[in-house]
């Protein structure tokens, strides 16, 4: 058979990420390369718990259900957002398969071949992967520690005449910025101003380290909501619950929902409808709140002990800055240094990281890496460091 693949499949790349996964499995590999939840914190008892309580309702909680997901569950996060001050009804949002669906159905409907969206430097890969497969022209942003930088944001915005903009504000992937109130007030009137759509993902904000007064509104609390607003929200059980339920969310304008629903519908009916009512008996059932509180506060352990570690190796020009919350260290080696070379170091002692080349849609800096700090506990990451250290000074010279 003479297989005609279509033109499309040449804009698929392959995820550095899941490659590095695989490569890891089976292996005597220490891995600070996927954004790997902690699986000794997943709440095991609680879900089988909210499982069971869904299968004795009997037949009906195995049948097919709505392209909109489980209504008492997104009742659940209505309430739930309410109290970080975003007023949505259930018809003003969609469950999906992770919020990785909830991107590639907005592109889907509001990106044609061509169409600029404006991008962070650096971002998160598996966007850009969505993108790129839906033709679009990616133009990178600049941004420092206070997030994204609101000079260069009107300079693209009037040059480029962007049709969409997509940010990680709170505890980036992969840096670990926090936007501060400022840039997410000015990046919302620039957007609005420029007719220009702001996707906010916002898988990690709820995984905040240190002072609990300190808040990071989401651009979509800031902005009016749901009705005519620039901002289209997404987020995700996966980091504070567990991936594999394969649960998330998107709100926006109701049209913009709507027209996400029906390209639902083409690309697979709905998502999990067992795993979706799973969530509700379980948010029903079992105190998430006091479980993110605890999970907030082992990683930050964790990452406090990585930062710890960082500063003992005291690597020659390299830079990196604490993270004031989610999973992820982002490390600036010396310019002269290939990070996917060091890898093939890395790997040959038993550790793995993510090159960061593959976080840039334009100009990639070949000299930066990933490193995660959540799914090790301290004493493989001990280990793991110890093991990077010694791959770093095969390249790092004093």
């Amino acid at each position: 058979m003479n297989y005609r693949y279509s033109a499309r499949l040449g804009t698929f790349s392959s995820s550095a990420v899941r490659d590095i996964l695989k490569l890891t499995q089976g292996n005597d590999i220490i891995s600070f390369a996927g954004g790997l939840p902690a699986e000794e914190h997943f709440p095991v008892q609680a879900v089988g718990e909210a499982f069971r309580r869904v299968l004795e309702h009997g037949n009906r909680a195995l049948q097919y259900g709505l392209t909109e997901g489980y209504l008492p569950l997104r009742e659940s996060i209505c309430r739930r957002m309410a109290k970080k001050g975003v007023s949505v009804t259930p018809d003003d949002m969609l469950l999906t398969t992770g919020s990785q669906q909830a991107i590639d159905l907005l592109t889907r409907i509001y990106i044609d071949p061509g169409d600029v969206i404006l991008v962070e430097s650096p971002t998160y890969l598996s966007a850009l992967q969505v993108f790129g497969s839906y033709g679009a022209k990616l133009v990178s942003v600049k941004g420092d520690e206070d997030g994204i930088d609101l000079d260069d944001l009107a300079a693209k915005l009037q040059q480029y005449k962007p049709k969409m903009l997509y940010v990680i504000p709170t505890f980036s992937n992969p840096s670990g910025q926090a936007w501060s109130l400022e840039r997410r007030k000015g990046a919302l009137g620039l957007c609005r101003s420029a007719n220009t759509l702001i996707l906010e993902d916002d898988p990690y904000g709820e995984l905040k380290f240190g002072d609990e007064s300190v808040t990071y509104p989401s651009l979509f609390s800031l902005d009016q909501h749901p009705q005519g607003s620039c901002v289209v929200y997404t987020s995700t059980f996966s980091k504070t619950v567990a991936p594999a339920l394969r649960t998330g969310w998107v709100m926006g304008d109701p049209d913009l929902i709507r027209n996400m629903a029906r390209a639902k519908q083409a690309a697979d009916l709905h998502s999990s409808s067992l795993d979706q009512q799973t969530l509700y008996q379980l948010m029903e059932h079992f105190d998430l709140d006091g479980h993110i509180s605890f999970v907030r506060k082992e990683y930050e352990a964790r990452m406090r002990q990585m930062a710890g570690l960082l500063r003992e190796q005291d690597w020659p020009g390299v830079s990196w800055r604490e993270p004031k919350g989610g999973m992820f260290f982002w490390l600036e080696l010396p310019e002269a240094v290939d990070s996917a070379e060091l890898l093939k170091t890395a790997v040959s002692l038993g550790v793995a990281f993510v090159p960061g080349g593959t976080f840039f849609a334009e100009n990639p800096k070949a000299n930066t890496l990933r490193l995660n700090f959540t799914h090790n506990d301290a004493e493989n990451t001990i280990i793991g460091m110890k093991r990077l250290s010694q791959a770093m000074e095969s390249v790092l010279v004093r």
